[in-house]
């Protein structure tokens, strides 16, 4: 029986880092051949086309990398011969690139993103054991239409729900609200649930020029301000709680609104959607009214890239607001 063919693309990130002993810290170091070598019997399992894309720490990734790097894996799935894609990729990004290739690519083929937390110079290095069960994964029949899934530490998450929660630990990758999409367990994926929803945005363009702001006690309309003024298409604002903002931040949303810019609304808390609950000055309900479209359960930085990838194929206020608002909200 002869083995699927899996993609491996490598951006770089602590995967593909060792510590360099002139500064003693770690910096890209190690090739793409080098850490293939370190996933045993892989070649049991797959056969594996290696495709470098970039060699980088995750702070250096880019929307319009991401774009680039979306076209190379739309290249790689249309091809008969390849079953599935393995992105390897920094960390500190990782969730962003995963959520804007999960809308911007429509594909049944399983497309895995997977990182290191421990370069290749320290004890107990994850990014082998990351990238063989990313492999085992792309390989699964059941890994087939669930969109982009993050892969580390042997739980599968959706690239829609993970975010990294801590700085240090090797499970830091969690889907906090509903926990793992499933497990990897003895070289086999194990699916608990799927994602019900689904959305695809279909563009070859990203629209950068959006802005993320986080509120905090006290906050005003100056950064808001700053943005219209700097030439923002949109802004996505990390409320607080249900979402809600202080009053001092309601004549720069007011204006930003007038001028055209689309302004959406997420919460800064972890866990849960916001809602107009709230009919204060500065609450959800008033908020909307003003013309803020709101962003579910999304995190700021998801939230920030989906308005990204949504102004660049329109810039009309109802479309906006029903790509972020559609079978979430009635109103």
């Amino acid at each position: 029986m002869n083995n699927k063919k899996v993609a491996v693309i490598f951006t770089g990130g602590t995967i593909s880092m060792k510590i360099d002993p002139r500064i003693s810290a770690a910096i890209p170091a190690l090739s793409s051949e080098e850490i293939m070598s370190m996933v045993t019997n892989i070649d049991k399992f797959a056969d594996i086309e290696i495709v470098n894309f970039e060699r980088i720490p995750g702070p250096h990734m880019t929307p319009q990398k991401m774009l680039e790097l979306s076209q190379i894996v739309k290249d790689l799935v249309n091809r008969k011969d390849i079953d599935g894609i393995v992105i390897t990729h920094g960390t500190d990004t990782l969730e962003e690139t995963a959520f804007f290739l999960d809308l911007n690519i429509f594909s049944t083929k399983p497309i895995i993103i997977a990182g290191a937390m421990r370069n290749g110079s320290e004890l107990g290095y994850d990014g082998p054991s990351n990238l063989a069960s990313s492999i085992c994964t792309a390989i699964s029949e059941q890994a087939k239409d669930k969109g982009v899934l993050v892969v580390m530490n042997n739980e599968v998450n959706s690239a829609s729900e993970v975010t990294k929660t801590h700085t240090l630990s090797l499970d830091t990758f969690k889907s906090l609200e509903f926990g793992p999409l499933g497990i990897v367990d003895n070289d086999e994926v194990i699916f608990y649930r799927s994602i019900i929803k689904h959305h695809h945005i279909d563009t070859d363009s990203i629209e950068e020029n959006v802005y993320l702001i986080k509120t905090y006690a006290g906050i005003d309309s100056s950064l808001m301000d700053f943005c219209v003024n700097n030439g923002a298409k949109g802004i996505v604002i990390e409320a607080m709680g249900r979402g809600n903002i202080p009053p001092m931040m309601v004549d720069g949303i007011r204006n930003a609104i007038t001028k055209g810019v689309k302004v959406v609304v997420v919460s800064r808390c972890p866990m849960g959607r916001v809602l107009d609950s709230y009919g204060y000055d500065g609450g959800g309900k008033k908020l909307r009214d003003l013309g803020v479209i709101f962003g579910g359960s999304l995190n700021g930085q998801k939230a920030r890239v989906k308005l990204m990838l949504a102004l660049s194929v329109t810039n009309d206020f109802k479309e906006v607001k029903e790509i972020f608002e559609k079978d979430y909200y009635t109103k």
